[in-house]
């Protein structure tokens, strides 16, 4: 094998295990393959999907963030005590307050989180692994240690909500959460790649001292990684919330993981400097595939734990390889 197809196949997979995976469940289990599951599968990776957009930025800053998940339980409580406080019906106007309320909360937070690691020197993952605690402990005081209920019909929507009603899919085909996320790693993908800012966060991520001595502000890349960061952690509470019409503060326990999973599957550097939010989605695909493919084959579900470690041990090896083929 010439040098030429190992870096092809190398570059490339995290493509090549997604399609084997799929070739795998499909004949595992016919059902996999159907549209009802597939367009399922889509909708369940969408939340790591939001996740592992905004963990792109920070980690290929050379930066983590294990907090995420406690932000989104502070943020789905948040919208939905908006809601009921407000006592609107209307969906649309609870779409835009839900949105709102992601948006913000998780801007404010994230700031809070890049102000303590650019400004006051904290370590990532001690900053953010203290962080997660406390927003955890935030989150259930803030809704009484229980559920946020009693929420209209229409707050139900962007999470669980479907367009197209056919006679095969009365409910509808495309869900509505597809649809928000797909809008939202758009938007972040060409921040990261049509942007100065872009470009500032590659550049510090590669090399923070050279980054600074180029003029580049590397605490304010740093505080609007980690605002970004927050943001989509925000929207996919809100959206979590949504799914099962409640807020609750044990939501997002353990998305972390997950997320931090796909992005370095998807060729997000944990060493910083190189990433894709788009390639991070591949990362997202696989995870899906994988928790979708074992449950349809009955395999036990503290199983799909292990497999998910197994796969971030792995995607850290495969990152170090190519960072020492590379020098």
């Amino acid at each position: 094998m010439n040098n030429n197809t190992k870096r092809l196949i190398t570059d490339n997979i995290v493509v090549i295990v997604l399609i084997l995976l799929v070739v795998g469940f499909s004949i595992g289990n016919a059902t996999f393959l159907k549209v009802a599951n597939l367009i399922n599968l889509v909708g369940q990776m969408c939340l790591n999907a939001l996740l592992a957009s905004g963990l792109t930025y920070v980690i290929i800053l050379g930066g983590i963030d294990i907090s995420v998940g406690s932000i989104m339980a502070i943020t789905g409580i948040l919208a939905a005590q908006l809601v009921l406080a407000t006592g609107v019906t209307q969906t649309p106007v609870i779409i835009i307050l839900q949105i709102i309320v992601g948006t913000l909360a998780g801007a404010v937070i994230g700031l809070f989180i890049g102000y303590l690691i650019a400004y006051r020197n904290l370590v990532p993952m001690i900053c953010t692994l203290s962080l997660m605690q406390a927003f955890r402990g935030l989150a259930y005081i803030i809704s009484g240690g229980g559920p946020v209920y009693g929420l209209p019909n229409g707050f139900s929507v962007l999470g669980a909500g479907r367009l197209i009603q056919t006679a095969s899919f009365p409910t509808g085909i495309i869900p509505c959460i597809i649809i928000f996320t797909v809008i939202v790693v758009i938007i972040f993908h060409l921040v990261l790649t049509k942007t100065v800012f872009g470009r500032h966060v590659f550049a510090v991520g590669s090399n923070r001292n050279v980054a600074h001595m180029s003029g580049i502000d590397t605490r304010r890349v740093t505080l609007l990684c980690h605002m970004i960061c927050g943001i989509c952690a925000g929207l996919a509470g809100v959206v979590a919330a949504s799914k099962v019409n409640n807020g609750h503060p044990a939501t997002g326990e353990g998305y972390e993981m997950f997320a931090i999973a796909a992005t370095v599957l998807g060729g997000t550097s944990l060493s910083g400097g190189a990433g894709s939010v788009a390639r991070a989605m591949f990362g997202c695909a696989i995870i899906a595939v994988i928790n979708n493919g074992m449950t349809l084959m009955e395999i036990n579900a503290y199983w799909q734990k292990v497999v998910i470690g197994a796969i971030i041990i792995l995607a850290v090896l495969l990152d170090m390889a190519q960072k020492g083929e590379k020098e």
